[in-house]
Protein backbone atom coordinates (compact mmCIF):
# COMPACT_ATOMS: atom_id res chain seq x y z
CA UNK A 1 0.00 0.00 0.00
CA UNK A 2 2.51 2.46 1.04
CA UNK A 3 4.43 1.56 -2.37
CA UNK A 4 1.25 2.36 -4.05
CA UNK A 5 0.74 5.67 -2.50
CA UNK A 6 4.26 6.93 -3.19
CA UNK A 7 3.49 6.56 -6.73
CA UNK A 8 0.16 8.65 -6.33
CA UNK A 9 2.47 11.00 -4.87
CA UNK A 10 4.94 10.96 -7.54
CA UNK A 11 2.26 11.11 -9.87
CA UNK A 12 1.02 14.16 -8.74
CA UNK A 13 4.63 16.13 -8.18
CA UNK A 14 5.13 15.24 -11.44
CA UNK A 15 2.04 16.63 -13.13
CA UNK A 16 2.46 19.89 -10.44
CA UNK A 17 6.25 20.63 -11.88
CA UNK A 18 5.53 19.98 -16.00
CA UNK A 19 2.01 21.27 -15.93
CA UNK A 20 2.58 24.77 -15.52
CA UNK A 21 5.92 24.89 -17.90
CA UNK A 22 3.07 23.66 -20.98
CA UNK A 23 0.24 26.05 -20.23
CA UNK A 24 2.66 28.89 -20.24
CA UNK A 25 3.91 27.80 -23.52
CA UNK A 26 0.02 26.87 -24.77
CA UNK A 27 -1.22 30.08 -23.70
CA UNK A 28 1.70 32.23 -24.24
CA UNK A 29 4.00 30.72 -26.74
CA UNK A 30 4.27 31.24 -30.79
CA UNK A 31 2.92 28.42 -32.69
CA UNK A 32 6.30 27.82 -33.69
CA UNK A 33 7.41 27.54 -30.14
CA UNK A 34 4.50 25.37 -30.10
CA UNK A 35 5.42 23.15 -32.64
CA UNK A 36 9.11 22.66 -31.15
CA UNK A 37 7.67 21.37 -27.96
CA UNK A 38 5.26 18.72 -29.65
CA UNK A 39 8.53 17.88 -31.41
CA UNK A 40 10.33 16.83 -28.41
CA UNK A 41 7.70 14.95 -26.94
CA UNK A 42 7.74 13.28 -30.48
CA UNK A 43 11.34 12.48 -30.68
CA UNK A 44 10.81 11.47 -26.46
CA UNK A 45 8.22 8.77 -27.83
CA UNK A 46 10.15 7.89 -30.84
CA UNK A 47 13.00 6.88 -28.81
CA UNK A 48 11.52 4.93 -26.41
CA UNK A 49 9.54 3.20 -28.56
CA UNK A 50 12.41 2.86 -30.65
CA UNK A 51 14.21 0.88 -27.56
CA UNK A 52 11.19 -1.38 -26.95
CA UNK A 53 10.41 -2.70 -30.30
CA UNK A 54 14.30 -2.86 -31.52
CA UNK A 55 16.22 -2.86 -28.31
CA UNK A 56 19.87 -2.73 -29.12
CA UNK A 57 21.45 -1.99 -32.44
CA UNK A 58 19.33 -1.38 -35.57
CA UNK A 59 21.78 2.34 -35.14
CA UNK A 60 20.26 3.03 -38.86
CA UNK A 61 16.38 2.37 -38.62
CA UNK A 62 16.82 4.52 -35.52
CA UNK A 63 18.37 7.18 -36.81
CA UNK A 64 16.16 7.08 -39.71
CA UNK A 65 12.97 7.25 -37.31
CA UNK A 66 14.32 10.45 -34.80
CA UNK A 67 15.18 12.27 -38.13
CA UNK A 68 11.25 12.14 -39.96
CA UNK A 69 10.24 12.79 -36.29
CA UNK A 70 11.34 16.32 -36.66
CA UNK A 71 10.66 16.60 -40.48
CA UNK A 72 6.45 14.99 -40.07
CA UNK A 73 5.53 17.92 -37.70
CA UNK A 74 7.57 20.60 -39.45
CA UNK A 75 6.32 20.06 -42.86
CA UNK A 76 2.97 20.03 -40.98
CA UNK A 77 3.84 23.59 -39.21
CA UNK A 78 5.22 24.49 -43.09
CA UNK A 79 3.60 22.76 -45.54
CA UNK A 80 0.36 21.29 -46.50
CA UNK A 81 -1.39 18.22 -47.11
CA UNK A 82 0.87 17.53 -50.38
CA UNK A 83 3.52 18.10 -49.01
CA UNK A 84 3.13 15.90 -46.28
CA UNK A 85 2.22 12.60 -48.27
CA UNK A 86 4.96 13.04 -50.53
CA UNK A 87 7.00 13.25 -47.34
CA UNK A 88 5.32 9.95 -46.01
CA UNK A 89 5.99 8.33 -49.09
CA UNK A 90 9.41 9.10 -48.85
CA UNK A 91 9.45 7.90 -45.56
CA UNK A 92 7.83 4.19 -46.55
CA UNK A 93 10.20 4.16 -49.69
CA UNK A 94 13.16 4.90 -47.75
CA UNK A 95 12.69 2.67 -45.00
CA UNK A 96 13.12 -0.58 -47.81
CA UNK A 97 15.68 1.06 -49.53
CA UNK A 98 17.98 1.60 -46.13
CA UNK A 99 16.82 -1.97 -45.55
CA UNK A 100 17.70 -3.55 -48.63
CA UNK A 101 21.08 -1.84 -48.36
CA UNK A 102 22.16 -3.48 -44.96
CA UNK A 103 21.47 -7.04 -46.03
CA UNK A 104 24.76 -8.88 -45.14
CA UNK A 105 23.46 -12.91 -45.66
CA UNK A 106 21.07 -14.74 -47.89
CA UNK A 107 18.13 -15.41 -45.13
CA UNK A 108 16.74 -12.13 -43.56
CA UNK A 109 13.85 -10.48 -41.73
CA UNK A 110 11.98 -7.06 -42.96
CA UNK A 111 10.60 -6.63 -39.62
CA UNK A 112 12.79 -3.94 -39.15
CA UNK A 113 11.16 -2.33 -41.98
CA UNK A 114 7.46 -3.00 -40.76
CA UNK A 115 8.52 -1.33 -37.37
CA UNK A 116 9.90 1.87 -38.59
CA UNK A 117 6.99 2.87 -40.92
CA UNK A 118 4.41 2.14 -38.17
CA UNK A 119 6.67 4.31 -35.45
CA UNK A 120 7.03 6.58 -37.93
CA UNK A 121 2.91 6.68 -38.59
CA UNK A 122 1.84 6.05 -34.76
CA UNK A 123 4.03 8.73 -33.23
CA UNK A 124 5.19 11.91 -35.42
CA UNK A 125 2.25 11.76 -37.41
CA UNK A 126 -0.81 10.88 -35.60
CA UNK A 127 1.06 14.10 -32.85
CA UNK A 128 1.09 16.50 -35.32
CA UNK A 129 -2.22 16.51 -35.23
CA UNK A 130 -1.86 18.87 -32.02
CA UNK A 131 0.52 21.35 -34.57
CA UNK A 132 -2.91 21.01 -36.84
CA UNK A 133 -5.18 21.78 -34.09
CA UNK A 134 -2.85 24.83 -32.69
CA UNK A 135 -3.51 26.26 -36.43
CA UNK A 136 -7.07 26.43 -36.23
CA UNK A 137 -9.24 29.62 -35.49
CA UNK A 138 -8.79 29.36 -31.53
CA UNK A 139 -6.59 26.55 -31.74
CA UNK A 140 -5.20 27.07 -28.42
CA UNK A 141 -8.63 26.70 -26.58
CA UNK A 142 -8.90 23.41 -29.09
CA UNK A 143 -5.56 22.41 -26.84
CA UNK A 144 -6.84 23.23 -23.98
CA UNK A 145 -10.21 21.35 -24.27
CA UNK A 146 -8.16 17.79 -25.67
CA UNK A 147 -6.08 18.10 -22.47
CA UNK A 148 -9.05 18.89 -20.57
CA UNK A 149 -10.82 15.76 -22.16
CA UNK A 150 -8.04 13.19 -21.82
CA UNK A 151 -6.56 14.31 -18.45
CA UNK A 152 -9.82 14.73 -16.52
CA UNK A 153 -11.03 11.49 -17.58
CA UNK A 154 -7.43 10.03 -16.92
CA UNK A 155 -7.64 11.20 -13.19
CA UNK A 156 -11.37 10.01 -12.68
CA UNK A 157 -10.48 6.50 -14.06
CA UNK A 158 -7.57 6.30 -12.21
CA UNK A 159 -9.41 6.56 -8.77
CA UNK A 160 -12.90 5.01 -10.14
CA UNK A 161 -10.87 1.97 -10.82
CA UNK A 162 -8.99 1.99 -7.86
CA UNK A 163 -11.56 2.23 -5.13
CA UNK A 164 -14.83 0.53 -7.65
CA UNK A 165 -12.69 -1.33 -10.58
CA UNK A 166 -14.22 -5.31 -10.05
CA UNK A 167 -14.81 -6.00 -13.61
CA UNK A 168 -11.02 -6.03 -15.73
CA UNK A 169 -11.73 -4.66 -19.00
CA UNK A 170 -8.75 -6.15 -21.34
CA UNK A 171 -6.69 -8.25 -18.79
CA UNK A 172 -4.42 -10.05 -21.23
CA UNK A 173 -3.47 -6.50 -22.12
CA UNK A 174 -3.73 -4.17 -19.57
CA UNK A 175 -4.51 -5.91 -16.11
CA UNK A 176 -4.66 -2.79 -14.36
CA UNK A 177 -8.12 -1.11 -16.42
CA UNK A 178 -11.48 -2.18 -15.43
CA UNK A 179 -14.53 -1.47 -16.54
CA UNK A 180 -15.20 0.58 -13.93
CA UNK A 181 -12.60 2.89 -14.89
CA UNK A 182 -13.94 3.27 -18.09
CA UNK A 183 -17.42 4.31 -16.60
CA UNK A 184 -15.70 6.96 -14.72
CA UNK A 185 -13.51 8.24 -17.62
CA UNK A 186 -15.88 8.99 -19.79
CA UNK A 187 -18.48 10.58 -17.03
CA UNK A 188 -15.10 12.54 -16.10
CA UNK A 189 -14.62 13.59 -19.52
CA UNK A 190 -17.92 14.60 -20.11
CA UNK A 191 -18.49 16.75 -17.32
CA UNK A 192 -14.78 18.50 -17.35
CA UNK A 193 -15.88 19.19 -20.97
CA UNK A 194 -19.03 20.66 -20.23
CA UNK A 195 -17.69 22.78 -17.79
CA UNK A 196 -14.56 24.13 -20.22
CA UNK A 197 -17.02 24.66 -23.01
CA UNK A 198 -19.47 26.63 -21.15
CA UNK A 199 -16.97 29.01 -20.39
CA UNK A 200 -14.82 29.07 -22.98
CA UNK A 201 -16.74 27.54 -26.19
CA UNK A 202 -20.07 29.04 -25.62
CA UNK A 203 -20.30 29.00 -29.15
CA UNK A 204 -20.65 25.16 -29.49
CA UNK A 205 -23.71 23.24 -29.16
CA UNK A 206 -23.42 20.77 -25.62
CA UNK A 207 -24.53 17.86 -27.87
CA UNK A 208 -20.82 18.23 -29.68
CA UNK A 209 -19.34 18.60 -26.57
CA UNK A 210 -21.02 15.60 -25.16
CA UNK A 211 -20.27 13.66 -27.96
CA UNK A 212 -16.61 14.64 -28.44
CA UNK A 213 -15.99 13.67 -25.08
CA UNK A 214 -17.99 10.69 -25.11
CA UNK A 215 -16.15 9.32 -27.87
CA UNK A 216 -13.07 10.80 -27.28
CA UNK A 217 -12.72 9.19 -24.11
CA UNK A 218 -12.99 6.15 -25.42
CA UNK A 219 -11.25 6.66 -28.77
CA UNK A 220 -8.17 7.76 -25.81
CA UNK A 221 -8.88 4.63 -24.21
CA UNK A 222 -8.13 2.41 -26.70
CA UNK A 223 -5.12 4.39 -27.49
CA UNK A 224 -3.97 3.81 -24.52
CA UNK A 225 -4.77 -0.01 -24.45
CA UNK A 226 -2.95 -0.32 -27.85
CA UNK A 227 -0.09 1.60 -26.32
CA UNK A 228 0.17 -1.29 -24.15
CA UNK A 229 -0.16 -4.20 -26.12
CA UNK A 230 3.25 -2.35 -27.55
CA UNK A 231 5.00 -2.40 -24.16
CA UNK A 232 3.22 -6.16 -23.39
CA UNK A 233 4.21 -7.96 -26.42
CA UNK A 234 7.56 -6.98 -25.84
CA UNK A 235 7.40 -7.67 -21.77
CA UNK A 236 7.51 -4.74 -20.29
CA UNK A 237 5.42 -2.20 -18.56
CA UNK A 238 6.69 0.88 -18.61
CA UNK A 239 7.61 2.75 -22.18
CA UNK A 240 9.88 4.22 -19.81
CA UNK A 241 11.09 5.89 -16.51
CA UNK A 242 11.52 9.51 -17.16
CA UNK A 243 8.40 10.98 -15.93
CA UNK A 244 8.13 9.73 -11.88
CA UNK A 245 4.88 7.87 -10.98
CA UNK A 246 3.48 7.94 -14.76
CA UNK A 247 6.43 5.73 -16.46
CA UNK A 248 7.62 7.25 -19.91
CA UNK A 249 6.98 10.07 -22.39
CA UNK A 250 4.96 7.22 -24.33
CA UNK A 251 3.16 6.43 -21.61
CA UNK A 252 1.62 10.14 -21.30
CA UNK A 253 1.32 10.39 -24.93
CA UNK A 254 -0.86 6.94 -25.22
CA UNK A 255 -4.35 8.50 -25.40
CA UNK A 256 -3.41 11.56 -26.43
CA UNK A 257 -2.10 9.88 -29.52
CA UNK A 258 -5.39 9.40 -30.93
CA UNK A 259 -7.83 11.60 -29.47
CA UNK A 260 -5.78 14.92 -30.87
CA UNK A 261 -7.42 13.26 -34.85
CA UNK A 262 -10.20 12.24 -33.95
CA UNK A 263 -10.78 16.42 -32.19
CA UNK A 264 -9.39 18.16 -35.40
CA UNK A 265 -11.77 16.04 -38.00
CA UNK A 266 -14.90 16.44 -36.06
CA UNK A 267 -13.95 20.19 -35.96
CA UNK A 268 -13.08 20.57 -39.47
CA UNK A 269 -15.88 18.25 -40.62
CA UNK A 270 -18.72 18.64 -38.16
CA UNK A 271 -18.72 21.48 -36.52
CA UNK A 272 -16.92 23.32 -38.83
Amino acid sequence: MIKTNNSYVKRWLTGIIIVPVLLMVILFGSQTLFAALVIVFILGGVWEYNNIVFGKGFLPEKIESLIFSIMIPLFVLLGNSQHLIALLSLAVMLAFILFIGSIKQSTFDFLSVAKVIFGIMYIPFLMSYFIALRMLEKGVLWILFVLVLAFAGDTVALYTGKYFGKHKLVPLISPGKTVEGLIGLVLGSTVACLIFSYYLFPEIPAAHVVILAFVGGIIGQLGDICESAIKRGYGLKDAGSILPGHGGILDRLDCLIFIAPFVYYYRIFVIK
